[in-house]
């Protein structure tokens, strides 16, 4: 990082400002962690090289169930729904299509929504929890010490200004300038290359909400934005360019008609481009006090639109630990955890969907015979294809647990209903612990960390003692009535001890 008397731009350096965290990248991952930590009572910026303004090109165009859960403990859940379009099977290639009407979750659908009407509310409700923006911002560099990380920008006008944080997040995608800055590798390969992308009119409507096939050496997929135009995504195994090459309709209208049988009678496109697909995953998501979140972090096929749900929930796993940690709740290990949570997610997320884009696009006689068992295993048996739509859904993900725990600790707890007549998502908008017990049994001892835990009792009868993590897992549980001291041990385990917060560190 260069400093003012060291310049190469010969511009002006600002002084330092500090503040807790720094997310470099404004996308649905970073603007939910700013979201997350405002709401929190904490100082954060967000660096964004970009105009100020929700760019119409979205890649992602889905919602999956573990998302919206998440969206849902955020209060924006219902507003997307509002604005989205339910979908009950997600199709994956030819025959092959997985219901959702079966799934434990008021979620059990696809939402298809285009990714920046994601953008715009979470966008909304950063703004609205006091985060600041800075948009045509680049970071130029960082250095990082014991005590925080020093981030220089690049604004519009050249100057450049040192910003002081805590932590950093990079947020800002696959071309991660912050990932380069700390150093880190970003091994992996391209899988697909000359990918054409355009968003078109179509003169006739398909009849599907999302339109997917591949038939022989071509691949096609459509989406509705809802402003009558359409995404259109195809590949064809022959035509294998560089994405500097020319693109015209007629060629993603010979793709479409390959793959889809039609080409709906494509016009007026409004963009288009090419692309490679990479399944990429960096070796560490924490460096220090940097950490990576979403396409920083992971890059994949878009096979079963894994990817930006992939980020949202990075986001929600790290946010509230940053959070703890800032506020003087919790040690600065915790934060290695998102590290060993998110991780495997991640790479599970590669494997799939990289092995739904190879079965797609099947060639050789030992590849379609696969394909052809895996859409008899899952249509024929239950719990393999149960299996299949948790974790594309995301709601099958555990996190791991310490040896001898309750079974409940690390896994995803759905959206019960409480004795109050509320549900487990609207108790967790607050950013809270939410401590469930047993309608007729002790509560929370006191003082019940009034500003880190909400409590509540079961709507049901069940018995179990329960501690909900802000990001909706569970982190304790006991099936026998616990003591005072045994409930007040694992609420400081969790929590912190009951004290005045410390000052950010």
């Amino acid at each position: 990082m260069t400093g003012t008397d060291g310049n190469p731009h010969g511009n002006p350096t600002d002084t330092v400002h500090s503040t807790g965290v720094i997310v470099v990248g404004s996308g649905p991952t970073g603007l939910l962690l700013a979201g997350d930590l405002a709401a929190a009572g904490l100082p954060v910026t967000v660096l964004e090289k970009r105009p100020r303004k929700i760019s119409n090109l979205s890649r992602a165009f889905v919602l999956h169930a573990r998302t919206l859960e998440q969206l849902d403990a955020r209060g924006l859940a219902d507003e997307l729904e509002a604005t989205g379009r339910p979908l009950d099977r997600l199709r994956l290639f030819g025959r092959l299509s997985l219901g959702l009407t079966d799934l434990p979750t008021r979620f059990n659908h696809l939402l298809v929504l285009p990714q920046y009407e994601v953008e715009k509310a979470l966008a909304r409700r950063a703004v609205e929890a006091g985060a600041e923006f800075r948009y045509d911002t680049e970071m130029a560099g960082l250095v990082q010490d014991a005590d925080g990380v020093t981030v220089e920008t690049r604004g519009p006008d050249g100057r450049t200004q040192t910003l002081r944080a805590a932590y950093v997040v990079g947020a800002d995608g696959m071309r991660s300038a912050v990932r380069a800055a700390i150093g880190l590798p970003f091994p992996g390969k391209s899988v697909i290359r000359s990918v054409v992308l355009a968003d078109v009119r179509l003169a006739e409507e398909p009849e599907e909400l999302l339109t997917v096939d591949a038939v022989g050496d071509a691949f096609a997929f459509l989406a509705p934005f809802g402003d009558g135009y359409h995404r259109v995504i195809g590949w064809h195994r022959g035509h294998d360019v560089p994405d500097t090459e020319p693109l015209d309709l007629a060629e993603i209208k010979e793709i479409t008609r390959l793959a889809l049988g039609r080409d709906y009678g494509m016009h007026d496109a409004r963009w288009m481009s090419r692309f490679h697909s990479d399944e990429r995953q960096a070796p560490a998501y924490r460096v220090g006090r940097v950490f990576l979140a979403g396409d920083a972090a992971h890059v994949h096929t878009p096979a079963g639109g894994q990817g930006m749900n992939t980020g949202l929930q990075d986001a929600a796993n790290l946010s509230w630990k940053l959070a703890a940690v800032l506020a003087g709740h919790a040690d600065a290990g915790l934060l290695d955890t998102y590290q060993a949570e998110r991780h495997p997610v991640g790479r599970a997320v590669l494997r799939s969907s990289g092995g739904l884009v190879r079965l797609a696009m099947a060639k050789r006689p030992w590849s379609r015979a696969a394909r052809a068992a895996l859409t008899g295993l899952l249509s024929d048996f239950g719990p393999a294809r149960r299996k299949v739509i948790a974790q594309i859904t995301g709601i099958g993900y555990r996190y791991p647990a310490p040896r001898g725990a309750h079974p409940l600790t690390g896994t995803r707890v759905p959206d019960v209903r409480l004795a109050d007549g509320t549900r487990l998502h609207e108790a967790l908008r607050g950013g809270r612990f939410v401590l469930i017990t047993p309608a007729h049994g002790p509560s929370a001892p006191t003082p019940p960390h009034p500003d880190r835990l909400t409590t509540a009792h079961w709507a049901s009868p069940r018995r179990t003692t329960l501690l909900v993590r802000p990001d909706g897992y569970a982190a304790w549980a006991t099936d026998t009535t616990p003591t005072p001291d045994t409930l007040r041990s694992a609420l400081t385990t969790h929590l912190g001890a009951p004290a005045p917060a410390r000052q950010l560190h």
